[in-house]
């Protein structure tokens, strides 16, 4: 049996706010992050990735930096890319799309020609990341006053 959803990367304006609603709900609604801070200079060129219900209903999304932006997120490397801003609906949570997001965002990091993946993950999150290969590094910090941790896969 397939899966209830479609994951693919974002093609258009219409699927990039599709991406920011999801953002907004589980961010900003859910965990208080202040939305001036949610969005960023960064979002016109990262690569989006969204889950869609089969009926077209976003279920979850997260996006790719690369280049000079990733490397000011993953200590300088050029060759890493940078995974952020991965959201799932409360609705849609074990389903597996955030991990169908994550494998997606490397798809997206491998046909750059990157070398890894960087992320900051929520230290709840650190479990999840882990099952999926990545470990962390260094010391936990605060974002948007959420305690997070870096982490790293090889691609």
């Amino acid at each position: 049996m397939s899966a209830p959803y479609r994951v693919r990367v974002a093609a258009d304006l219409a699927d990039r706010e599709a991406c920011f609603r999801v953002r907004k709900e589980v961010f900003v609604g859910e965990q208080g992050v202040p939305e001036d801070i949610e969005y960023d200079a960064h979002d016109a060129d990262a690569v989006h990735v969204l889950a869609l219900r089969e009926d077209g209903v976003p279920l979850g999304t997260g996006r790719l930096l690369s280049g000079e932006a990733a490397a000011a997120r993953n200590g300088g490397d050029p060759s890493v890319g940078s995974l952020g801003r991965l959201a799932v609906t409360r609705e849609a949570r074990g389903l597996g799309i955030g991990a169908a997001l994550v494998r997606a965002i490397e798809d997206a990091a491998r046909d750059q020609g990157l070398s890894a993946v960087d992320l900051h993950a929520q230290t709840h999150a650190l479990g999840f990341y882990e099952c999926l290969g990545y470990r962390a590094y260094g010391p936990e910090f605060p974002d948007a006053g959420i305690p997070h941790r870096s982490m790293r896969r090889a691609l």
